[in-house]
């Protein structure tokens, strides 16, 4: 088939309209550093914050994913979106406050400051493996809808896409990103909507609500049900160990405000998940023989097309016109969606791993070319990642994957937990992996190893919540050799020259060095002066913590030298 030039134009002239947005709110990053970029200047407010809050879930891999998994499993089985919702009131409660109140940069921040640069930097892992399948599901859904609007190959798709947000990315930070999801969450409200009706009334499609239990909502097999409860969890606690989102709640001008904007961002997720359930819905109650689509078989998409769900609606179910613009709009949102993504990953290498690790003395400029060159080589893994797996929902599940197992349980306890060391990090973080790994994963043809109880030899499957013992496991090596070291130096039973990560000392030298006064097994700084400069909620919140000393946290005497501590992650 030709090209398809009118579809050509629809999407050529959203990506303009993206872009021209991106890089006239780029225009405020000049002579601004690195830090800025990352952040916006930590001057979100609620309006803007609200629309690039809801846009770290949804973007082409929420809808794309949405319509598909409904269309294949049934809603019963479209977890994500609604997992990735509560995700975000469940950040908002127990994270966003606190931890935009302690003024980091990064979520690595704390780790890197607890546990030292280097276990930082091995913490790095499960976020960018994290960021880079989100991307991959990203540029898939975007590959998947160009490759309808104007019949191009999905890898060739794929590549171009990736090609084009990367360059975009390039030339915005925080401020092109959050301005531009203003656009695309427009576009993805006008577009979906837009469609649903059309594709409703077409003549291949039958009532959706006949039948509608087996159709397309389905019902849930009791022996699933530890896999159902293992992926929902992942979703909800896995979503929250994320940059993307927490260079959200660090962009907020207040503490109250990254709350409230975690509020409000998961009810924009449910709401903009409906349109895409129904699509998936349609395309299920669709007799696809009847609709001009020449690799139709049996009233049903052929197997593998079944990622390309929603672009298909729009372009066979829908007039010219609509599908044109939903299409096109789709397409925009999944660009401005990329860049926030490949930003956060880029970000934290730059300032985590580059700047904290590699070179400490490097100066801003440096650190902001070596970002730009990250998001060339984040862009292209993301890449080849899409092209090799072909589900956008499995991607789009597999993201929190390893960020549940294994960052969430590090982030957990750095915040709300004393005596934490490296020791036990460094344990949990590689037991949690094995368990982990050990259970196979499908999508990334990795055997399996352990077969854990129920496991279904006929399917090659775990039916028992694996991933949530893993993610248990980690937490449960974090406290046990955290705690023991801690036991086994603080008693004499082994010389403190044994204490090669330098974990446990006298509290005493410590003191004199920073003129800080500490809680019986935990040394964290608080950053005051980035903290109260511009927010008296945080001041009130900070003197309260202070005072109470609460979590371990502790008060900063030597302000100057505290300052020196935070920003530079360097490990005491």
């Amino acid at each position: 088939m030709a090209v398809n030039v009118p579809g050509l134009i629809a999407v050529i002239i959203f990506y303009v309209l993206i872009l021209v947005i991106g890089l006239w709110a780029a225009r405020k990053t000049k002579g601004k550093d690195n830090e800025d970029m990352m952040l916006a200047g930590r001057n979100i407010g609620m309006t803007v914050g609200i629309f690039t809050m809801t846009a770290t879930w949804v973007g082409g891999g929420f809808i794309n994913g949405s319509a598909e998994a409904v269309y294949v499993s049934g809603l019963v089985w479209c977890q994500a979106p609604f997992g990735y919702a509560a995700s975000m009131w469940f950040g908002g409660y127990f994270f966003a406050k606190r931890m935009r109140t302690l003024g980091y940069v990064t979520m690595l921040d704390p780790l890197q400051q607890k546990y030292g640069k280097k276990m930082g930097a091995l913490l790095y892992i499960p976020p960018l493996s994290g960021d880079i399948f989100w991307s991959g599901a990203i540029l898939g859904a975007l590959g998947t809808t160009l490759s309808v609007i104007i019949d191009l190959d999905y890898n060739t798709a794929v590549i171009i896409s990736a090609g084009v947000a990367v360059f975009y990315t390039l030339f915005g930070g925080l401020y092109s990103v959050a301005y531009t999801d203003v656009i695309q969450l427009l576009c993805i409200f006008v577009g979906l909507w837009l469609t649903v009706p059309f594709a409703m009334t077409h003549d291949a499609v039958t009532d959706i609500s006949v039948n509608y239990t087996t159709v397309w909502i389905k019902d849930l097999d009791p022996r699933y049900s530890g896999q159902y409860i293992d992926s929902f969890l992942l979703l909800i606690l896995g979503g929250v160990g994320w940059q993307v989102y927490f260079q959200r709640v660090f962009s907020a001008k207040t503490s109250r405000i990254a709350e409230l904007l975690s509020y409000a961002a998961g009810f924009g997720c449910i709401f903009l998940t409906i349109p895409a359930v129904l699509i998936g819905a349609i395309a299920a109650n669709t007799n696809w023989n009847e609709t001009g689509y020449y690799k139709a078989t049996d009233y049903r998409l052929p197997d593998g097309d079944e990622r390309y769900t929603l672009p298909l609606v729009m372009q066979y179910l829908c007039p010219t016109a609509v599908s044109f613009f939903g299409l096109g709009a789709v397409a925009a949102a999944v660009m401005s969606s990329a860049d926030s993504s490949v930003l956060s990953a880029s970000g934290m290498f730059s300032r985590n791993i580059y700047g904290a690790v590699i070179r400490p003395k490097a100066s801003d400029n440096e650190i902001t070319w070596v970002m730009r060159i990250a998001i060339v080589g984040i862009g292209s893994l993301a890449t080849i990642m899409a092209i090799q797996v072909g589900s956008i929902y499995d991607l789009f599940v597999l993201c929190s994957d390893f960020v549940y197992v294994m960052l969430f349980p590090q982030l957990t306890c750095v915040i709300y937990f004393s005596g934490m060391n490296t020791y036990g990090s460094l344990a949990g973080y590689v037991m949690g992996l094995f368990v982990r790994l050990a259970g196979g994963e499908k999508t990334l043809s990795i055997p399996t190893m352990i077969k854990f109880p129920w496991y279904d030899e006929t399917e090659n499957s775990q039916l028992f919540p694996f991933k949530t013992f893993s993610t248990l496991t980690t937490f449960i090596f974090i406290f046990l050799v955290s705690y023991c070291t801690n036991y086994i130096f603080e008693k004499g039973l082994l010389p403190a020259k044994c204490d090669i990560f330098k974990c446990v000392v006298n509290l005493d030298d410590k003191k004199e060095k920073l003129g800080t006064v500490f809680s019986s097994n935990s040394l964290t700084a608080i950053d005051k002066s980035k903290c109260l400069a511009d927010d008296k909620t945080i001041k009130t919140d900070l003197n309260k913590d202070l005072s109470e000393k609460q979590n371990g946290f502790i008060s900063v005497d030597d302000e100057k030298k505290s300052l020196e501590m935070h920003y530079s992650n360097t490990k005491l």
